[in-house]
């Protein structure tokens, strides 16, 4: 005699209606951009080593730049000024500004050398936010800000172009 299937209604209690439990089915859905959410997304015993499958886009960020970083460690040993890569949210601008927003800034002001990167211009001047294009524009920006340092063109820092 075989068992009927599992009902997965709880009863809660006498003239209550049933309560569904357990994992909703289907897939869990992107909402608003944010990544994918539910229990396989969160650091637990449901998700793969329990490790959260998402970062945020200023992880991201801070991730892209590191990669870029090392890609240029033969030029910060090769060069005699030192140089520090920051990363801010965004610049703090007067009221009244009226020029494009800066996407990174060399403040030679202080030692070493810092070059300010600013996360969200950054990010908003790729025309979408594809990590392609994200990633060509820190490229860009922090080449800039290096030769501007360095007093060296652009190009010849570039690993890309060999």
């Amino acid at each position: 005699m075989t068992s009927p299937p599992a009902d997965p209604r709880r009863f809660v209690g006498p003239g209550l209606e049933p309560v569904i439990t357990g994992p909703r089915p289907g897939l869990t859905r992107d909402r608003r951009g944010r990544g994918r959410r539910g229990p396989m997304a969160l650091p637990g015993p449901l998700s793969p080593s329990s490790v959260p499958r998402h970062r945020s886009p200023r992880d991201e960020f801070d991730a892209l730049v590191g990669e870029i970083v090392r890609a240029l460690e033969p030029h910060f040993a090769r060069e005699s000024e030192p140089v520090d890569i920051v990363v801010e949210e965004a610049p703090l601008l007067p009221l009244d500004w009226s020029e494009p927003v800066p996407v990174s800034v060399v403040a030679d002001q202080v030692s070493p050398t810092q070059l300010v990167l600013y996360r969200l211009p950054l990010a908003r001047s790729a025309r979408s936010a594809r990590r392609p294009d994200v990633a060509d524009a820190v490229w860009e920006a922090v080449l800039d800000g290096l030769a501007q340092v360095w007093q060296v063109p652009p190009e010849s820092l570039d690993p890309r172009s060999r």
